[in-house]
């Protein structure tokens, strides 16, 4: 395949951080900032660009289906101005703007059920809002409940609930009880209130005097948790590795958990995905005995190692009723006689980790976890835009250091007749339950190939590390058959973003400070990859050091993580090959400066970016169909010394806009190197950033990380999440005033305190509304 760059120029421990890929996939192997005034605007817009970097796919993919909008207008701005790097412990907009919370924690879904608290006394969080929002769905409907694209007064949101870590204490009056590894069992009710605080939320809004707000007696609104009958769908299901004690015959299973990023179908359903689910299990300290080496190889891959305890320890509550087994099932030890775990939970783990389904426009509707789409820790299933008479295409990444990129593609081909079906989840089950897995491999000369996972792929069926069974072995380790056939190990791949105006692919790379330390390991005891192509840089970071005169480094590796773009070859989601180049290096503005006086680094703001909008481990992105605009959001542990998290937009540009870049990993950065040559890494970088196509548009509350994205199809109303504000807070200061953060009841920065307690409040998650003061077009 010839690359688009052959002739180009040259040119001068949060689970997620967990890596447990121990595959010996091969690695491959003007910086200036433009300091233009905050106000200034882009002369010819976001629109402009967008349309002129049509391929061959166009808008004309997405003509008659009513459930995407069209794209928007042909001239538009970043007609906002830069907010600044901000600490405090609030919400900052944009001049001319206004942030209102819908949506919070504990927020009742139901008029029957008491407005919360916010004392920990609160329970019936099956009817309440979960904790930890994060990846989201606008559904909009007509004034009679039918659904509607163009639905900008009332609507379906769908919102994931990832986790309780951090946050949890905030849940009960004095924290939880009998937490640690040694302590008795859990409480009961304390540990039900935290299972239905995962999940997701369905919840309806309308327009009430010109804003949305919740409808509380609506009969669409309800609460998916991890105790919600779920069917098993595609190849996997039936399995012998599906079997437990709830479904003997492995065709259900009940709930979903880690819910992080989401997506969305044509046809009008709800996609959200299931990411660190690992960590809610226990493992008894004897289990390895009772195992198969498959077994055993299976449970290293997605780091369930022996005497794991679970994260909430779920598995150590004595029910009051000795049949419900609502909390044996988070044991995924081998317990029972029987050879295939229909007496035990032994196989519960292998229920999770999926793409769900979800019917928001049905409250009956059973969601299904669609096994086809594979088994790994999920960042979203974003579809490519369809097309009538081609196959469907879905992107997601794997969401640890070191794993993979995946798509997956329908046997079925679009047709617009499944806009609007009878059976929403019947045409799910049509295009998710028959297609082909695929990991991606990011080759030296910006083009890409699609790694097909089954068992016609001979890398994959004489596999020696672990010998497949069948496509349903195939799908459940997914990231085993990623790594027989060679994929390229990534940086913690996070969201995919489709353009809905040319169908490239974006795919947020968050970090690994494991990059490049080559000689060293994991904290999991694995080989780190060195610097290649697809992630060039390597470099020494020191967080609360400005100086040019800094201490010894405490960060390595990369550290602020990058933006990848990929274009399918001919436009065709069902392509096996692809171009690829790096849209978005993360970086601090001054990170070039160097860590002293002798030894400068210039491999790190490659992007050139300016106190207007440089940015730390990009988390979420995601594309305005009204507008046009990129928005990217991070989550970040690195740069919260200068500034909490952050929402920015940005002008997409098109693949191949930039060019080769030489980058250049100086020898006193890489661990045993000093006095040898510096490492030098041939990339293709997008074009340089500016302050007029880039710029930050949001800072968030301490603690917080900037998460999920949805709009009104007019584009007047954006919702974004914030979440586990106040994370930080320590048991020590868990007094009421000691919080890290008292958002959003202290009121900071949103149109009115929301919630009981005040400058004293203990913080919660949220749902965000922004809208711009004169009623137009968000970002523009």
């Amino acid at each position: 395949m010839t690359s688009l760059f052959t002739q180009a120029p040259a040119a001068p421990m949060d689970p997620d951080d967990l890596e447990n890929n121990p595959s010996a996939n091969a690695s491959l192997h003007d910086i200036m900032a433009v300091n233009l005034h905050r106000r200034q605007l882009l002369k010819g817009g976001v629109g402009a660009l967008t349309m002129a970097s049509l391929g061959t796919l166009g808008l004309s993919a997405c003509a008659g289906n009513p459930l995407l909008p069209t794209a928007g207008p042909a001239a538009a701005v970043l007609g906002f101005a830069a907010v600044n790097k901000s600490l405090a412990d609030r919400i900052t907009v944009p001049v001319g703007y206004t942030a209102t919370v819908i949506y919070a924690t504990g927020d009742t879904l139901d008029p029957a059920v008491s407005d919360y608290k916010n004392d920990g006394t609160d329970g019936n969080f099956g009817r309440r809002s979960g904790d930890h929002h994060d990846g989201m769905h606008y559904f909009g409907m007509t004034a009679s409940g039918q659904p509607a694209s163009n639905g900008n007064s009332r609507a379906l949101m769908c919102i994931n609930h990832e986790a309780v870590n951090g946050t949890v204490q905030f849940m009960h009056p004095k924290g939880q009880t009998n937490i640690g590894a040694s302590a008795g069992p859990r409480p009961e009710a304390e540990a039900l209130k935290e299972i239905e605080a995962h999940g997701a939320s369905v919840v309806e809004i309308a327009k009430t005097g010109g804003a949305f707000g919740v409808v509380k007696a609506s009969a669409f609104n309800r609460r998916v948790t991890p105790r919600t009958p779920m069917t098993l769908n595609g190849p996997a299901r039936g399995s012998a590795l599906m079997k437990t004690k709830y479904s003997p015959d492995g065709s259900m299973t009940r709930g979903m958990i880690g819910n992080c990023a989401s997506g969305y179908t044509p046809w009008g359903t709800y996609l959200t995905c299931e990411e660190n689910f690992a960590g809610f299990f226990r493992r008894s300290a004897t289990d390895d005995a009772q195992r198969s080496a498959k077994e055993l190889t299976a449970f290293k891959r997605i780091g369930l190692n022996q005497g794991a305890g679970g994260s909430q320890r779920w598995a150590t509550v004595v029910p009051s009723d000795p049949a419900n087994t609502e909390y044996a099932r988070w044991d995924a030890s081998k317990t029972g006689a029987s050879p295939d775990g229909s007496d035990d939970f032994r196989n519960s783990h292998n229920t999770f980790g999926w793409v769900v389904e979800v019917d928001p426009y049905n409250p009956d509707a059973v969601p299904a976890k669609h096994t086809a789409l594979g088994r790994f820790a999920h960042e979203g299933a974003w579809p490519s835009n369809p097309v009538a008479g081609q196959p469907l295409a879905f992107y997601m990444g794997d969401d640890s250091r070191s794993e993979y990129v995946y798509k997956y593609v329908s046997k079925a081909v679009w047709a617009a007749a499944d806009a609007m079906p009878d059976d929403r989840m019947a045409t799910g089950a049509k295009y998710l339950d028959e297609g082909t897995l695929f990991a991606a491999r990011f080759n030296a000369d910006g083009t890409g190939t699609w790694l097909k996972l089954d068992l016609d792929n001979s890398a994959v069926s004489g596999n020696a590390a672990y010998a497949f069974t069948d496509l349903a072995d195939v799908l459940v380790n997914a990231r085993l058959a990623a790594d027989a056939a060679g994929a390229t190990k990534c940086d913690r791949p996070e969201w995919t973003a489709v353009n809905p105006a040319n169908g490239e692919i974006y795919v947020t790379m968050t970090e690994n400070p494991d990059r490049g330390s080559v000689g060293s390991t994991s904290n999991n005891n694995l080989p780190n990859p060195d610097v290649d192509p697809a992630f060039p840089r390597y470099w020494l970071d020191n967080k609360g050091i400005s100086s040019q005169n800094a201490a010894p480094a405490t960060l390595k590796g990369n550290v602020n993580g990058q933006i990848m773009r990929m274009r399918e070859m001919d436009d065709n989601a069902a392509a096996t090959r692809f171009n690829w180049d790096i849209f978005l290096f993360g970086s601090q503005a001054t990170a070039d400066i160097g860590l002293d006086n002798v030894n400068y680094q210039k491999n790190v703001n490659l992007s050139g970016l300016s106190e207007f909008n440089d940015l730390s481990k990009p988390d979420g992105c995601w594309f305005s169909r009204a507008s046009g605009i990129l928005w990217i959001e991070t989550d970040d542990n690195t740069y919260t010394d200068v500034t909490n998290c952050m929402l920015l937009a940005a002008v997409p540009g098109r693949l191949g806009d930039g060019g080769r870049v030489d980058v250049v990993n100086q020898a006193n950065g890489k661990p045993g190197t000093a006095g040898t040559a510096p490492v030098t890494v041939t990339t293709f970088a997008g074009k340089k950033m500016n302050n007029t196509i880039f710029k930050r548009f949001l800072t968030a509350p301490t603690g917080s990380e900037v998460t999920g994205l949805a709009e009104s199809p007019d584009g007047e109303a954006l919702f974004i999440n914030i979440q586990h504000p106040g994370e930080n807070t320590s048991a020590a200061n868990y007094t009421a005033g000691n919080y890290e953060s008292t958002w959003p009841g202290n009121g900071a920065g949103i149109a009115a305190a929301y919630g009981p307690g005040g400058v004293k409040a203990r913080p919660r998650s949220a749902t965000l509304m922004i809208t711009r003061n004169d009623g137009g077009v968000v970002g523009l």
